[in-house]
């Protein structure tokens, strides 16, 4: 068997913040940009890697009632959902989108189980944790 990542669908709950933050800050690109207002979906990847996306999706998508929502987006804004991606040169990496006036949630680390990363919030509240590629 040999699978690939090929979508993977994370919350949004303002659809330009997260555009400017995955577009401008991280560099991707904007595969497509569908809906508006609060049901806009933007799907943004990596230039290099066309067959791998990540979907911002609105909370609202899913059918859910006023407090299941409420959970939801205060599920978000504290951190509970996450991305991990891994760069060739970690230092510059962090420079650039800390620059770019990016939240800080965790400076340059060495971690104990063997790896350097650091990690920032993305503006509905995801982490985005980024580790030096080996």
């Amino acid at each position: 068997m040999n699978l690939t990542i090929h979508w993977t669908f994370l919350p949004h709950t303002d659809a330009d913040a997260s555009l400017a933050f995955y577009r401008d800050v991280l560099g991707f690109e904007v595969r497509k940009d569908v809906g508006a207002d609060r049901m806009r979906w933007i799907t943004v990847g990596p230039a290099d890697q066309p067959g791998t996306s990540i979907v911002l999706t609105p909370p609202e998508a899913a059918d859910l009632t006023d407090d299941e929502r409420k959970v939801l987006e205060q599920l978000i804004a504290k951190g509970g959902y996450m991305l991990v991606f891994a760069a060739d040169d970690l230092d510059k990496t962090y420079e650039q989108i800390r620059g770019a006036g990016a939240d800080v949630v965790q400076e340059l680390m060495d971690q104990p189980y063997g790896v350097r990363d650091c990690a920032f919030r993305d503006p509905a509240g995801n982490i985005v944790r980024i580790q030096q590629r080996d």
